[in-house]
Parts: C-alpha cells; structure tokens; sequence
C-alpha cells in the first residue's frame, strides 16, 4: 500500500504552533495549490488543502513561515472523522507533512551580507583552501 502525497504551493494563512498535552509541538497551516489545466471559462482553479506539521519540523514551519510563501509539502493523506458540538458527523482530509522545502526567500530578505539576523541573505565563510578535496 502506498500514500503519499507531494504538493508545491503558497501559504494561505500563518502557521499556527500548538502543543499537545503531552508537550509535542504540532502545527497546522493551509495550502493553496493551483490545478494544472484551466476549467470551461478559462481560468485555473486553485485547491485549499490544510496540512499539519509535527514535532521539530512544527516549530521550524512556524518560526520561519508565513502567508504567501512558496513551499514544497512531501507526507500522506489522512482522513479523520469528528462529530461537531450539535452532533453532526463529519470528515476533513489533510496532508501530515513530514518534509517541507521553503522555495522562496522570505519578503524582508536581502541578498548579499549586511542584513538583519532574521535575514536569509548569503554570508562569508572563512575556510583554508586545502581543505578543498577538489581544488
């Protein structure tokens, strides 16, 4: 048996980090992934697609994230059932990420050195030339 899902897509909202009683980090974020062909009238449809984040990977989602970044999510499908508080059934599918790439760089970044610390701009490294295996 196989699930596993890849999407590449922007962030529809911040994410949110919660922990669960047992002091396990998990977040929850939305996904908004445009279909690859164009509907009757021409326009691209987009699907809103919740994925949920666990343990290390939550925190770095959340600390390095927000809306309308470019990301790449790799986990499984997985549908849950719940009652709502007036006794209705209902289910709700989400991806559970386990890898997620950050395809962009953040709006407040810079390129070059001379940034901010919250910058993802390129640094110098200090590195002595033979230690280059193929210089």
């Amino acid at each position: 048996m196989l699930n596993r899902v890849i999407l590449i897509g922007r962030l529809t909202r911040d994410p949110e980090l919660r922990y669960t009683s047992a002091g396990i980090p998990v977040g929850r974020f939305g996904l908004a992934v445009d279909r690859p062909f164009a509907n009757q009238q021409g326009q691209r449809e987009t699907d809103f697609i919740d994925i949920v984040v666990w343990r290390k990977l939550a925190e770095v989602c959340t600390n390095n994230l927000s809306k309308g970044r470019l990301v790449a999510v790799e986990g499984r499908l997985q549908v849950r059932s719940f009652e709502t508080p007036d006794g209705q059934r209902r289910k709700a599918a989400e991806v559970v990420a386990d890898n997620v790439r950050f395809l962009d760089w953040p709006k407040t970044a810079t390129m070059g050195g001379g940034g901010s610390a919250g910058d993802f701009g390129g640094t110098e490294m200090d590195f002595d030339p033979d230690d280059v295996p193929f210089a």
